[in-house]
């Protein structure tokens, strides 16, 4: 026996056992698969499966919570680009407050502020006060 027909026999053993008859695949040869009907068919069932996707990107972003994200020591509180390459980014880190600056192939420590040492504004004091139902001070008045 020769290679091809050690291979071929099997494959006409399994066509047979599939149940594909000589005569339909030369019947199904004549549609063409550019049909216009196919092309539909294919690009709406491209169009299902991408949406399918997407909705499960987005169950998957809006329900699973990912451990270790977000709920680590550190965190980011805010960022301001100080120029092309540099930013200003605080930080809280155990409690502490940390101002870096960042700049390509270096971080430095700009300012170390602890959350209890944190000014209260002007703003926050008169608003305080409105709550409490008390007249706040001028800054230059005196009682």
């Amino acid at each position: 026996m020769n290679k091809t027909s050690f291979i071929a026999a099997p494959l006409l053993l399994l066509a047979e056992a599939i149940g594909a008859a000589p005569g339909e695949a030369s019947s199904r040869l004549v549609e063409s698969p550019l049909s216009t009907a196919n092309l539909v068919e294919t690009a709406l069932g491209l169009v299902a499966v991408l949406a399918v996707m997407l909705g499960l990107a987005w169950l998957v972003k809006r329900y699973v919570q990912v451990p270790g994200i977000g709920k680590g020591q550190v965190q980011i509180l805010g960022g301001v680009s100080l120029g092309t390459r540099e930013k200003a980014v605080l930080l809280s880190v155990e409690g502490r407050r940390l101002l870096v600056g960042v700049a390509p192939g270096r971080v430095q420590t700009l300012l170390v502020l602890d959350e209890t040492q944190t000014a209260q504004s002007a703003f926050a004091g008169h608003l305080q006060a409105a709550t409490d139902g008390v007249q706040p001070e001028a800054p230059g008045e005196q009682a």
